[in-house]
């Protein structure tokens, strides 16, 4: 069962969390302001950190600070009401593994939960994902979903970065429409598929410095990322 502590101080909407994401299987701590936070890290072990920004004793983008020095290992992420870019481009800066807005749809936020668990244990289930993989003339960091090309910076979403990463651990074999789906939206259906296809192509324009690189579409079995050992000449 995955340990999760929620740092949230509406308390209605704490308790809310709480009991729907317990219903869901999930081991949850509510904490209402830092020091409680704080106080539970240091006394017990979480798999997944989850923040809001305005507490009652402090930011929780200070409290992101504070997690980051003193467990550095522990990921975490933003549920919050604050959806000004600012204070995005702010909670990916200081290493977040996502930023969701209030309100937010409890079964989206338990797909969420799960495809980000399900990514961050990854290496446990036998998968070594190093901090930097290449990929052709690219660099994707694993830990800020970054994409860097000749030392140009792309910034992936979450979603984005979710499907690159699926399909550079499984470059050259095909990826089924299904695997995808279910592995990182959660459910495979019509609608998800179509999603699945605008973010294929955000993913080829992101790659297309780099000619050795395609994700090619195999009979609309599915997708599969390959790379030739030279350059079309």
């Amino acid at each position: 069962m995955n340990k999760i502590l929620l740092v949230e101080d509406d308390t209605s909407l704490g308790y809310l969390l709480q009991e729907y994401l317990t219903l869901k299987g999930f081991d949850i701590t509510l904490a209402k302001t830092t020091a409680d936070a704080l106080k539970n890290l240091k006394q017990y072990s979480y798999d997944l950190i989850v923040l809001d920004v305005m507490l009652p004793d402090g930011s929780g983008f200070d409290l992101a600070q504070k997690i980051k020095l003193q467990h550095s290992t522990i990921p975490f992420l933003f549920l919050t009401s604050r959806s000004l870019k600012i204070d995005v481009l702010k909670g990916f800066s200081l290493g977040a593994v996502d930023y969701l807005k209030k309100p937010l749809d409890e079964e989206e936020l338990v797909v969420r939960l799960n495809t980000l668990l399900a990514r961050i244990k990854q290496p446990s289930k036998g998968i070594a994902i190093d901090q930097e993989l290449r990929l052709g003339g690219y660099t994707l960091n694993t830990l800020n979903s970054e994409l860097v090309f000749e030392g140009h910076t792309t910034r992936l979403t979450t979603r984005e970065f979710e499907l690159l990463l699926f399909l550079v651990t499984h470059k050259g074999q095909l990826c089924s429409h299904k695997e995808i789906l279910t592995s990182i939206w959660g459910k495979n259906d019509y609608f998800n598929r179509k999603s699945l296809n605008v973010y294929i192509s955000r993913l080829r324009k992101y790659l297309n410095n780099d000619p050795t690189l395609k994700i090619e579409n195999l009979h609309t079995r599915g997708f599969m990322l390959s790379e030739s050992e030279q350059s079309p000449t």
